[in-house]
């Protein structure tokens, strides 16, 4: 079997959205069927064969570090960073790490369960040759607002935020990338990922990898219910 590559979980937002479940701990601190589900989020991980992750971490970030720490999983290899102030955004924290970054890594965000092959997404972009590689949903707007599109196995365009008739598929929260893709972004300065995105697609550096299979998260109280319900 192939090695994995490592991956890097972005853990680190406020989670405004879920006030107030979200003022004492956390996003990734919260209970699902009494569980946190960071601890969920790992092990769908390891049954990925991967073994090692890096967490990015801000918002009460050391209560994830504390009880990652406690659980003492001698199979896998965790390391944490810091933002600091103020918050760096999804591709700020990546870059202030860039030291410890190996030369191709997955990310996914702290509040996603993803049940797509991790293997065969490595490997599609491991083919394309490419700086970077986002995973897509055929989503429609059903999970969450759509917000790319996507024709002929390309994506033509990532508009987070916005809605349009051409934005069919929805970014599923897993990607993979180059080291070199974050080498020329500032240092020390909040920058979003869609930053990221947008650059690689201009420069025909973004590949894509369609999966089938819905993704969960816990990013909204909807969002809890239904993974929660799934998890029954």
């Amino acid at each position: 079997m192939s090695d994995m590559f490592p991956i890097i979980i972005l853990a680190g937002g406020l989670a405004t959205r879920l006030r107030p479940l979200t003022e004492s701990i956390p996003k990734a601190m919260i209970l699902i069927h009494q569980v946190p589900f960071v601890s969920l989020q790992l092990e769908m991980l390891k049954k990925q064969n991967i073994k090692q992750m890096i967490f990015c971490l801000g918002y009460k970030g050391e209560m994830i570090e504390k009880y990652l720490k406690k659980q003492n999983d001698q199979d896998l290899k965790i390391e944490f960073f810091y933002d600091g102030t103020p918050l760096l955004g999804t591709a700020g924290s990546i870059r202030k790490i860039y030291h410890k970054l190996s030369s191709h890594f997955f990310v996914m965000y702290g509040d996603s369960y993803l049940l797509c092959n991790f293997l065969s997404v490595q490997n599609a972009f491991i083919k394309s040759q490419k700086k970077g590689l986002m995973t897509i949903y055929r989503n429609s707007n059903q999970w969450d607002t759509s917000n790319i599109a996507y024709e002929k196995g390309k994506i033509l365009s990532y508009e987070k935020g916005k809605k349009s008739s051409n934005l069919r598929y929805i970014d599923y929260g897993l990607s993979v990338f180059s080291k070199e893709a974050f080498k020329d972004l500032p240092l020390d300065k909040p920058l979003d990922l869609g930053t990221l995105y947008k650059n690689l697609i201009r420069s025909n550096h973004l590949a894509a990898y369609e999966t089938k299979k819905r993704f969960y998260e816990i990013g909204s109280f909807s969002g809890i219910k239904e993974f929660s319900k799934s998890m029954e």
